[in-house]
């Protein structure tokens, strides 16, 4: 490919029309054919076709820089395409990075988030069971205040009906003593009784 001073070999085939339509393996499309057929003087076919043998007429160098153009547009379109191509595959990769890049940390937030949540969870446990343990300490507390406050009552009510008892023996043994044996000891009448045998 090059312009007119190009030194490499342009071969021409011809379909049965006579049509050029291959340029060193390249299929011609049906406008650089029709310009080609525009521009190429009509004479003898040696001068027409010259080109397959390196001949250097006019026809064939005015055809020659015509196909050459024509190739180096249809690279430059390659090129063109490819840098497109090219352009559109980087901003492929740079969404996908980027996707990939949120999708990573939305799944870190969402453990970070779920790991402070198992945090939560386990200090509220924890405070729970420390609530349940100072109840039930507490709870243990009252029962043995509880049972001390029993035994002290039974013990309270044992000694007073010991005293009682031993107060009203003691009174008895003093009447008995004075020639009241026979009559009772009763406590609502203790004082008419202890009156009467003073000789009041």
């Amino acid at each position: 490919m090059g312009g007119t001073a190009s030194t490499r070999r342009v071969t021409f085939e011809a379909d049965e029309n006579e049509n050029i339509t291959v340029v060193k393996g390249i299929r011609l499309s049906e406008n650089v054919i029709d310009r080609m057929k525009e521009t190429s003087p009509s004479g003898p076919k040696s001068q027409r076709y010259s080109g397959a043998y390196g001949g250097a007429s006019v026809s064939d160098e005015e055809l020659k820089r015509r196909v050459a153009e024509e190739l180096a547009l249809e690279q430059a379109k390659k090129e063109s395409e490819n840098q497109k191509r090219l352009k559109q595959s980087k901003e492929l990769d740079s969404e996908k990075a980027f996707a990939s890049e949120q999708l990573t940390r939305a799944i870190l937030r969402e453990r970070i988030s779920n790991e402070e949540e198992r945090a939560k969870a386990r200090h509220l446990a924890k405070q729970l069971e420390e609530k349940d343990r100072v109840i039930k300490k507490q709870d243990a507390f009252y029962k043995e205040q509880l049972a001390r406050l029993e035994e002290r009552s039974s013990e309270f009510y044992r000694v007073t009906t010991e005293q009682y008892q031993k107060a009203a023996e003691e009174v008895e043994a003093k009447f008995n003593s004075l020639g009241y044996s026979e009559m009772r000891l009763d406590p609502c009448c203790s004082s008419g009784i202890q009156m009467q045998g003073m000789g009041i």
